[in-house]
């Protein structure tokens, strides 16, 4: 991924120095277990534990020869630990090292993300309290339709992210699965006891079976969470875009002192942190649907998946990271305007209660088709001649006959929207 969208500890998990301490780590795991059961010298342990290492310059320099990644990285090993080196690797297949040290860096990288993913639901939890109150039209087709408060709209979208932090932690539990079972997934030259403690003492899970590489469902399913919430963050993104509209102007986000919208138009304040999630969420997916075409490989395995997986999955994880952080920071500084809220909400003269007065009259005795052909004729009106609703409505003889005007003002109380908006609330353990 690109500097720009790069933070710090995520550039440095997937560092080319982190990836070969971790490929080290992993090597030198295996020769403690098999050290412990016998199968290798306690004095060739404690050289290789006081000698390997190596610098990402030499590998580099070796590679151009070999043209073998794992061979440079053990070729260099080999050339600081000495004869010694002869017990790193043994019985192993260059897949037992990649695809668990692979499966180390994702762990590493899914914890920071849903460090940040309990972040970002608790700040809409936050702002679904804080504007539990906020009057706002809903819409559906983008056509005002009742009322609403903002406040439910961060409560939606907090408990969208639950969800997505349950997804995201069952795939970190997936993808935290490591092998060690030789070249083609039969333990030909080692114990399947050895892969099962040194995944133990990794941290991982072992493989219940492979071939020569961990199955690539458990990447796909990793990816696709990833792009699942990308697609949630695009969603709150797009409706801010949308807020922000200036025939609109409910939301905005926050314009620091100094920062510019346009180079021609001194005017402008554009949505430019929820459009550069919009993009970003693109990206996820076309990285998801490689994932999932990663999961077809060649008998017990080829290596099409492997150039893939090296840009998919630390782009996608530092993509990821850099969203949550945008989203985190846009949604702690959104700037709400609630008289704006109100200004709209009234902007079709009362029809935003129509289904109030259709139920009445039905509750009336009046059948649900003659209900909505008296409200509808009046409805109609008011689109068409800019007329109030209300006093429509109690100039329609029709309707009068079944209530009074006391009756036809109750029903355009917006107090009432919060009756059950509490409940919900309250089955949210939202404060109230």
């Amino acid at each position: 991924m690109i500097d720009r969208y790069t933070t710090p500890e995520m550039a440095q998990i997937w560092s080319e120095q982190n990836k070969f301490e971790t490929w080290k780590k992993v090597e030198i795991t295996v020769t403690e277990v098999l050290s412990d059961r016998g199968e290798v010298p306690k004095e060739a342990v404690k050289v290789i534990n006081e000698k390997a290492a190596f610098t990402v310059e030499r590998i580099l320099e070796i590679e151009k020869v070999t043209r073998h990644d794992v061979i440079a990285f053990l070729t260099n090993m080999a050339e600081n630990i000495g004869p010694e080196s002869r017990f790193i690797h043994m019985g192993m297949t260059s897949s037992d090292l990649l695809d668990t040290s692979l499966a180390l860096l994702c762990q590493e990288a899914g914890e920071i993300i849903l460090g940040k993913l309990n972040t970002y639901k608790e700040v809409l939890r936050k702002q679904a309290v804080t504007h539990r109150e906020s009057y706002q039209i809903g819409r559906s087709h983008g056509v005002h339709a009742e009322p609403i408060t903002f406040g439910l709209k961060f409560a939606l979208w907090s408990e969208e992210m639950g969800r997505h932090i349950v997804r995201w932690e069952r795939a970190i539990d997936s993808i935290a699965t490591g092998k060690i079972s030789g070249a083609v997934g039969t333990y030909q030259h080692l114990d399947p006891e050895v892969e099962e403690e040194v995944c133990k003492r990794l941290g991982l899970q072992a493989a219940t079976v492979s071939n020569q590489v961990v199955q690539r469902d458990h990447h796909a399913e990793y990816l696709t969470t990833l792009a699942n919430i990308a697609a949630s963050l695009e969603k709150i993104a797009v409706e801010i875009r949308h807020l922000q509209r200036t025939e609109v102007l409910e939301a905005e986000e926050y314009f620091h002192k100094g920062q510019k919208g346009s180079s021609a138009m001194p005017h402008k304040r554009n949505p430019i942190v929820a459009e550069r999630i919009t993009g970003m969420a693109r990206l996820l997916r076309g990285n998801a649907m490689v994932a999932m075409e990663n999961v077809a490989l060649w008998h017990e395995r080829d290596i099409s998946h492997s150039s893939v997986e090296r840009v998919i999955i630390p782009d996608s994880t530092t993509l990821m990271d850099y969203m949550l952080n945008k989203m985190i920071y846009l949604m702690e500084n959104l700037i709400i305007y609630p008289e704006n809220m109100l200004k709209n909400l009234n902007k079709t003269g009362g029809l935003i209660f129509s289904q109030e007065v259709l139920l009445a009259l039905v509750k009336k005795g009046a059948t649900r088709e003659d209900a909505y052909a008296m409200v509808q004729r009046n409805a109609m009106q008011v689109w068409e001649e800019q007329k109030d609703f209300k006093q429509l409505l109690k100039n329609d003889e029709e309707i009068i006959a079944l209530l009074n005007e006391n009756e036809i003002d109750s029903l355009f109380d917006l107090n009432k929207v919060m009756i059950n908006i509490n409940k919900i609330y309250k089955r949210l353990e939202l404060e109230i």
